[in-house]
């Protein structure tokens, strides 16, 4: 109402000058600047006195005021909706993730973000995450295990708005690492929605059945499958039952279009994207180059403001490699597609190595072993780098921790 809008003023200017605050004071500073017959004259301002609400319902009333707002910030945000549409200025895919944004942050109650102290900060959100992390026996803020026990003591696990890339060349095994992390955090409760550019939802799960049944992908696209083979498929079926995996197929996404399916599902710890150079730019531009940097972008605020991992696969590049005659095919982060990008928004780079992917050019290739694999952690915001050294069964697309592992920084 108009009337209490000037009332409230009043009373905001008589506490800013240090003044006590009464009716008839209030009364007194709405006739000197002129707002006394707006703010309803003296009649009115008497009946509120005479209203005045005990304490005995605050709650009620808190609720009742945070209500108005929110109303108030909900029409708002429609208006500004209705404004950037009809103007015209945006394409349809940007306008729905900016309307979707503003809902967002209505509902989580998101202002601005202002300038903090370092030691509120401290006092306040650290101490407070330590103390969330050293009481949660259910690890429910703790970082998310990938499952890979040397990756986990180098990393710390996947945290909370950490953007994980990882590298390797075609036909390595990226997706298959990206799968086997994806099942290891699932079959743990946690929720995880793994979305898949290059294979459809058919495929991606019987990739997974398969490996969990320890059937040869031959066997299953061919269907030449034993009664033993169909016993294992079930146990391994009955074990994947509560995995909390989930998969999108969708071609061509947006990182917009992502975030939306990843709130829709609600209560997601944490996602996969398989592959980088297969996502859609959210605006189109005739240069690669700042494509890609608006994904990684996009991808890195994504994880920050769903507070969870994003991991994301990406493909390297054998440009770099034979122009540099590089003598050790191991992959750097120099290696990435247009790495500036995508190095400097990265908060993990693992790149994934296999000495057999290389083994025509050996000069012995039969003494190379098929079944070894390196991740390497090329960049860790938060720690040391180092490599992990992994057994790769090719027959079940499986990655596996070997004993021994060393890091490197």
């Amino acid at each position: 109402m108009p009337e209490h809008r000037e009332i409230f003023g009043s009373r905001v200017s008589l506490d800013t000058t240090g003044s006590k605050i009464d009716p008839l004071l209030v009364l007194e500073s709405l006739r000197t600047s002129g707002l006394f017959d707006d703010a309803g004259g003296r009649n009115y301002l008497y009946q509120l006195s005479k209203a005045v609400p005990t304490s005995a319902n605050v709650e009620m009333y808190c609720k009742i005021v945070r209500d108005k707002y929110y109303i108030r910030t909900l029409i708002t945000a429609s208006r500004e909706i209705v404004e950037a549409a009809t103007a015209g200025e945006a394409d349809a895919d940007m306008l729905l993730d900016a309307a979707e944004q503003k809902i967002y942050d209505i509902r989580k109650g998101k202002g601005g973000t202002t300038l903090q102290k370092l030691s509120d900060l401290i006092m306040g959100d650290v101490f407070e995450r330590l103390g969330e992390l050293a009481s949660d026996k259910g690890g429910a803020n703790k970082p998310i295990s990938t499952g890979f026990s040397g990756l986990d003591r180098i990393i710390s696990g996947l945290n909370k708005s950490d953007l994980i890339l990882i590298g390797a060349r075609p036909g390595v095994g990226k997706t298959s690492l990206a799968l086997n992390m994806a099942r290891n955090i699932g079959v743990t409760g946690k929720k995880v929605a793994f979305f898949s550019l290059e294979m459809s939802n058919m495929q991606i799960a019987q990739r997974v059945l398969g490996t969990e049944a320890r059937i040869s992908s031959r066997k299953l696209q061919s269907g030449e499958l034993t009664s033993s083979d169909w016993v294992d498929l079930t146990t391994a079926l009955s074990y994947l039952k509560n995995c909390e995996l989930y998969f999108d197929e969708t071609a061509n996404i947006t990182v917009p279009d992502i975030k939306a399916k990843v709130r829709r599902l609600k209560n997601v710890d944490c996602v996969f994207i398989d592959y980088l150079g297969l996502l859609a730019p959210s605006k189109r531009s005739e240069n690669k180059v700042q494509e890609i940097a608006d994904i990684t972008r996009n991808l890195k605020l994504m994880s920050k403001d769903l507070k969870i991992p994003v991991v994301c696969c990406t493909q390297l590049s054998r440009g770099p490699e034979a122009k540099s005659g590089r003598v050790s095919r191991k992959p750097i982060l120099s290696d990435l597609r247009d790495s500036g990008a995508i190095e400097q928004d990265a908060d993990i780079v693992l790149l994934l190595y296999r000495e057999a992917y290389y083994k025509n050019e050996k000069e012995n290739p039969d003494e190379v072993r098929v079944d070894t694999a390196e991740l390497d952690v090329a960049k860790n915001r938060h720690g040391p780098t180092g490599t992990v050294n992994l057994t790769w069964d090719a027959e079940h697309t499986l990655f596996t921790v070997r004993d021994r592992f060393y890091d490197e920084n």
